[in-house]
């Protein structure tokens, strides 16, 4: 009886507060989503391995020729992507073919493989929770929905471009800090502190490599931010009648223009 009472008494949550609790995650969902598929991109992007490897010189740093490394780039790829445990790498150093990676090696790149599955499962999230919203608001609105879904994407893709612009600021100017500050965050181990003058992987991958695939994975975010809101953007001010209108007189101007000058 008791309980009964107290369920009849809890409040309802007011449908105003719902939609404005779905519209902040939803735009938080943009970002989370543009920056998981840029870092994904840049995990199994070769030619950016391959530039880094040309750029801070590591077939001198390691005695790895360049075809070889890039090899151990593909390896390295395809162990993120399998169910393989340990890490084995085998190439020729100097001449001699070895093992490559030692034992701490081995189990950062395990925590490193956690991590980049947690990446992929978060933009995963991400995508499913954007499209259900969309599945939802258009089965209960129908196309008048359409206007509000864009608003949503485009205030995503602006936080998105403020806080890519902040860590991209950051990174500039202490990336030394960033980058420990996020082995700290991520890692629950020490295995990510690693001798340069010993472990390969650290040879290969110096920090200078991860401060251009920060940048990488910046610039290919603020790409998607863009395309989102020069989509959305576009369709809100094409719907405006008036705007429609000024973008159609414009357009008609040019071509009589282009008339004339022809």
């Amino acid at each position: 009886m008791n309980d009964k009472v107290g369920s009849d008494n809890l409040p309802a949550m007011k449908p105003g507060l719902v939609r404005a609790v779905v519209t902040l995650l939803f735009v938080v969902a943009v970002p989370v989503l543009l920056i998981a598929a840029s870092v994904a991109w840049a995990v199994n992007d070769l030619g950016l391995y391959a530039r880094g490897f040309d750029k801070y010189d590591i077939p001198t740093v390691t005695g790895i020729e360049l075809e070889d490394l890039v090899q151990v780039g593909r390896e390295i790829r395809s162990y993120f992507h399998s169910t393989q445990e340990p890490l084995d790498v085998r190439t020729r150093i100097y001449g001699r073919e070895q093992v490559l990676f030692n034992y701490r090696e081995v189990i950062h790149m395990a925590d490193v493989k956690d991590l980049i599955w947690v990446v992929y499962g978060t933009g995963a999230l991400a995508l499913l929770f954007m499209s259900g919203v969309g599945v939802v608001g258009f089965v209960r609105k129908g196309r008048s929905f359409a206007p509000a879904l864009c608003r949503r994407m485009l205030w995503g893709a602006e936080a998105t471009v403020g806080l890519v612009a902040l860590v991209g600021l950051i990174s500039l100017v202490a990336f030394d800090e960033l980058f420990l500050l996020f082995h700290r965050v991520s890692f629950a181990n020490d295995f990510w502190q690693l001798d340069p003058r010993r472990d390969f992987l650290v040879m290969m991958f110096p920090e200078g490599f991860w401060l251009d695939a920060t940048l990488f994975v910046a610039f290919l975010t603020l790409g998607g931010a863009a395309l989102l809101a020069v989509v959305s953007g576009g369709y809100l001010v094409l719907r405006n009648p008036s705007m429609r209108r000024k973008l159609i007189g414009l357009l008609k101007m040019d071509a009589r223009i282009r008339g004339k000058n022809e």
